[in-house]
């Protein structure tokens, strides 16, 4: 049979600014736990105030939440009063059961073991219940009483997921449960746990979440060739010593998923993977993540305090990676880039239409194949590093965005049918706004096998175009944007209008064979 528990407690006075002033988020992470280490939880009583407890007084808004069998609910709202006097039949209802053998373990956060919480703390403390839980006064008075305290800590320094990843941890270990800690979002973190992070390093998706950052240095280079804005350039300057800290952060919390900690890790090791450039911040990032996991697990395993868990998971694993890739990997790492980019220049300088036109004729396959976010992508962001933009982003403007723009403009202009009109508009806007989005020409490339082949070849066009004018540039911009943020404004407008109408004229004439066809 599974053990079943009871969470007691409130929002606190520093628990609110910690995860206490939300408490669906709050609640809702120690759920998820339970779930992942097959406790089942039979009551709460927790009171969230509007504000800190530090501050608050009778008048002080609240809510009373309760456990309706599924999930965490409102069950009173009013001042703090009332919703003390709520609370104190929760309280007692709690107490029966513990007194019946009905609740295994008890949860305190923030509690008042000698106020509202009182009969439940002392049924606990009677059947010598085990007890976890946070808030250095309450949990010392808690103890003073004689409770079966497993976990005691303060709330500094914590967060949601790692106050209730300490809870069941030490509940587990009490039990002899085996507990994989469960990450992120609970319907699909079957397969990602804490105990497996390595399965959480993917390369594509850390490139992806930072792009924003090397967009804003595409448009700071821009603004800095205005005249009246080259002071620009030495922002332009400490963007590009940002960037490894900016990848390492996003790694350091895809891999652990350990919400504020591994910020705190990847920010640390970030700033030390500056030297070995994105390629640096990237390893830096995925190892404080690593540790992030490890460090946590073995730091509860030990009994030490959630705040102290927190600090060592959070610093010691920034550090300890940063300091490896600061003395060790940074020149390897910054040199395996240089490599990268002098290969780009290299194929650029020995022939740049013949590389325009090669880079113009893959990318198409390469983005339907998936190699695109996973090869090209992280290529683009190695150049951008350096310049603040990029031949082959200069290739994926043209060749994607500006071509997938011609095919759905052409699908509006004449479809075959109606409806794809409809299905065309918003795709066409959405390239042509954003500079993204270009999966909307796939049903009418996958339905058309000369619209296919003519996405293709205006790839390719508009690729000679790019190597022909020398042209670096960068997508996931508005079109009307983009040329501005090249290296030659002129250049790259002819050849994103040639991706485009190129690739509008074939649609178009592919469009009228097929209309010719079904009469």
């Amino acid at each position: 049979m599974s053990k079943q528990l009871a969470i007691i407690g409130s929002s606190g006075g520093n628990l609110y600014n910690l995860g206490g002033k939300d408490p669906i988020r709050l609640l809702g992470e120690i759920v998820t736990q339970a779930d992942s280490a097959g406790i089942q939880i039979a009551a709460i009583q927790y009171i969230a105030a509007k504000g800190s407890m530090d501050m608050a007084n009778e008048e002080t808004q609240a809510q009373v939440y309760a456990w309706d069998g599924n999930k965490p609910v409102v069950v009173h709202e009013g001042n703090l009063a009332s919703c003390n006097q709520f609370a104190a039949g929760l309280d007692e209802e709690i107490a029966a059961q513990i007194r019946a053998g009905q609740i295994d373990g008890l949860i305190a956060m923030s509690a008042d073991p000698d106020g509202i919480n009182a009969q439940a703390v002392q049924a606990a403390v009677e059947k010598q219940v085990p007890i976890a839980g946070t808030g250095g006064t309450s949990m010392a008075s808690i103890g003073a009483k004689g409770a079966n305290l497993i976990l005691a800590s303060g709330t500094t320094g914590t967060t949601n997921r790692t106050r209730a990843i300490s809870f069941f941890t030490a509940f587990s270990k009490q039990w002899n449960l085996s507990y994989r800690p469960q990450i992120g979002d609970a319907k699909a973190a079957g397969q990602a746990s804490a105990a497996n992070p390595w399965k959480r390093i993917q390369i594509r998706g850390i490139m992806m979440a930072s792009l924003p950052g090397f967009i804003a240095l595409a448009l700071i280079l821009a603004l800095s060739k205005i005249p009246g804005l080259e002071m620009l350039s030495g922002v332009f300057d400490i963007l590009i010593k940002a960037l490894p800290v900016v990848i390492a952060v996003v790694a350091a919390k895809q891999v652990s998923e350990m919400e504020e900690v591994s910020l705190v890790a990847g920010i640390l090791a970030g700033v030390l993977s500056v030297d070995g450039g994105i390629i640096g911040g990237m390893l830096g990032g995925i190892g404080a993540g690593l540790l992030v996991n490890l460090l946590f697990r073995k730091c509860i395993e030990w009994r030490f305090p959630t705040t102290t868990v927190n600090i060592i998971a959070g610093g010691v694993s920034g550090l300890v990676s940063g300091l490896i890739v600061y003395y060790l990997l940074a020149p390897i790492a910054l040199q395996a880039g240089e490599w990268v980019k002098l290969l780009i220049e290299g194929a650029v300088a020995f022939n740049p239409v013949l590389a325009g036109l090669i880079a113009g004729l893959l990318i198409w396959p390469a983005i339907i194949g998936g190699v695109y976010h996973a090869a090209i992508l992280p290529i683009v962001l190695l150049e951008m590093e350096r310049t603040g933009n990029s031949f082959l982003g200069a290739v994926d403007m043209v060749g994607l965005v500006m071509v997938s723009a011609g095919i759905t403009l052409a699908n509006i202009v004449s479809p075959r049918e109606k409806s794809e009109a409809t299905l065309a508009t918003p795709g066409f806007l959405i390239n042509m706004g954003f500079g993204t989005f270009v999966e909307a020409a796939y049903p009418f490339m996958f339905s058309n096998k000369i619209v296919f082949a003519g996405a293709i070849l205006s790839s390719g066009i508009a690729g000679m175009m790019v190597g022909l004018f020398d042209v670096r540039g960068t997508a996931y911009v508005p079109s009307i944007m983009a040329p501005l943020l090249s290296n030659n404004l002129l250049g790259f407008i002819i050849a994103m209008a040639s991706g485009l109408v190129c690739s509008f004229l074939i649609t178009l004439i592919a469009n009228n064979i097929a209309k010719r066809k079904a009469v």
